[in-house]
């Protein structure tokens, strides 16, 4: 039950993000923002362990810092979609924080009704 309500949330985000941040473009509901939730999830299932680890020494450096900059890049991808813009590595950027807010925000929900 969680991780659906988690990917409703995500692609509820994605969708509301462009309104948030200028410079991402999200045409509409469905079926773009469910396949980007969909490829998001599924690539911070598997790239991201590969890049966190690769990347280990420089976010021991940054004090984990460096995390943000891994979001982000995961994020970016996303641009591959069609239906999906991003214009560079800034909105990229502040995209995957408000990924990550909503995220946050789904699992203090949940955390709190055990």
């Amino acid at each position: 039950m969680k991780w659906i309500v988690k990917f409703l949330a995500v692609s509820g985000a994605l969708f509301l993000t462009p309104s948030l941040i200028s410079g991402i473009e999200v045409s509409s509901w469905w079926p773009t923002a469910f396949i980007a939730a969909f490829l998001l999830a599924l690539l911070n299932i598997t790239v991201r362990p590969v890049l966190a680890l690769l990347t280990l020494p420089i976010n021991l450096l940054t004090l984990g810092l460096f995390t943000f900059v891994l979001n982000a890049l995961i994020f970016w991808i996303l641009n591959f979609i069609d239906g999906i813009s991003i214009d560079g590595f800034v909105p990229a950027l502040l995209g995957s924080l408000v990924i990550t807010i909503v995220k946050w925000i789904v699992d203090l929900f949940f955390d709190k009704s055990n």
